[in-house]
């Protein structure tokens, strides 16, 4: 059995579905809503390299290690973005919450405080995870400013880590929330999704 079982999320209008192949379409779109592949520090891939993209998610499923979600609009079924469960260690029940990224329209709104509130939840209630993880590039400083929006501590600096989608060699900043400090995180998104004319918290992780 894999640590991280198919399952869809939903709350507050959105829902995060297994990706799959029939994504294609709309993950394109998605992408095409404010140009998302040409940002250098973002993984959102270019419309020819979709299908691709999804296959590699899918294999990285297979062999235990990621699990992608469309981020899909309850309403309509438009997709809006994707985000994933990555880098999963069961033996020490840890995963990582990376891969996301939302069309341009529906940045800076509840959609990816929503997106975390449900993995969070699903990650340390449902999964008994003890720490989730992000990281993010050291120039994605929106990245970073809304993983510390949420309460993750930055745990440091892996430099000349990876390489971006220009050739260029990027150094990673790694975060991560322990079980303990979960209920303080999940009281601290309900509150921003419950506020009057809320503007979404978090935008971009």
């Amino acid at each position: 059995m894999a640590f991280v079982e198919p399952v869809t999320l939903a709350a507050r209008g959105v829902q995060l579905v297994p990706l799959e192949r029939g994504h294609e379409a709309g993950l394109r779109a998605a992408a095409a809503d404010g140009l998302l592949w040409t940002i250098r520090v973002t993984s959102v891939p270019e419309p020819e390299q979709t299908r691709a993209y999804i296959e590699a998610a899918l294999s990285m499923r297979e062999a235990g290690n990621r699990f992608a979600f469309a981020v899909v609009e309850s309403a309509t079924g438009t997709v809006l973005g994707c985000t994933s469960y990555h880098d999963i260690v069961p033996a020490v029940q840890r995963v990582e919450i990376g891969w996301t990224w939302y069309a341009r329209s529906v940045q800076r709104t509840h959609v990816n405080t929503t997106c975390k509130l449900l993995m969070l939840t699903h990650a340390f209630e449902t999964l008994g995870c003890q720490v989730v993880g992000w990281r993010t590039d050291n120039f994605n400083f929106a990245s970073q400013a809304a993983i510390e929006r949420l309460g993750a501590r930055k745990d440091g600096v892996i430099r000349g880590h990876a390489l971006r989608r220009d050739g260029t060699i990027r150094d990673t900043v790694m975060y991560s929330l322990r079980t303990g400090e979960w209920p303080e995180v999940k009281a601290q998104l309900l509150y921003l999704l419950d506020k009057p004319h809320n503007a979404g918290g978090p935008h971009a992780a």
